[in-house]
């Protein structure tokens, strides 16, 4: 396939279209993460904290899939393709396999919320529950009988859900730096 190999998976006349792309996932993710602040500062309930976060964390988990394409659909003939594509992208906006973005382990979580919340129901029988959100420190997580449904900490930049703790300032940074350099 002549794009990957000569090209390196973008043709030089579709880089806008991913320039573009990427800009727009950076700058929903940020714009989340903005009201996430906004709603911190204006003293709002945590289900609304945690909802800015969660959006923020959508967004940078379309972002990340730029950079490191699924691997599924391998015998699809355009594996190879996003495969030098995403290389190609993580190139070109200097982001590395130690980026925050690389994980998808919070991005997962959401987006499979509903089987998380199958596996955390049943193997959840007994000890202090708390179905509700709540705001308080991540510490409150590592109470063997306590049960975080979801928590936000916001002096840590700590989000728990189901009793696993996420911590996504890091995330936040390296949107901030790639949207940067979309428009360089």
């Amino acid at each position: 396939m002549q794009t990957v190999n000569t090209y390196d998976g973008i043709q030089p006349m579709h880089t806008p279209f991913y320039t573009l792309s990427i800009g727009y996932s950076a700058e929903r993710c940020l714009s989340a993460f903005d009201l996430y602040e906004h709603l911190l500062e204006s003293n709002a309930e945590p289900a609304a904290l945690i909802s800015a976060v969660q959006e923020a964390i959508g967004h940078s988990g379309a972002l990340s899939r730029y950079f490191w394409p699924s691997p599924s659909g391998k015998r699809n003939n355009q594996y190879e393709l996003k495969l030098a594509r995403g290389k190609k992208l993580r190139d070109i906006y200097k982001v590395n396999e130690n980026s925050p973005l690389a994980n998808r382990e919070l991005r997962n979580a959401w987006e499979h919320f509903d089987e998380k919340l199958d596996s955390y129901v049943l193997s959840n029988d007994a000890g202090y529950f708390f179905p509700t959100p709540v705001m308080g420190s991540h510490t409150l997580a590592d109470d063997p009988i306590g049960k975080i449904f979801k928590l936000i900490d916001p002096h840590n930049h700590c989000l728990v859900l189901l009793g696993k703790k996420f911590f996504f300032e890091a995330i936040r940074c390296e949107v901030e730096k790639i949207f940067a350099r979309t428009a360089e």
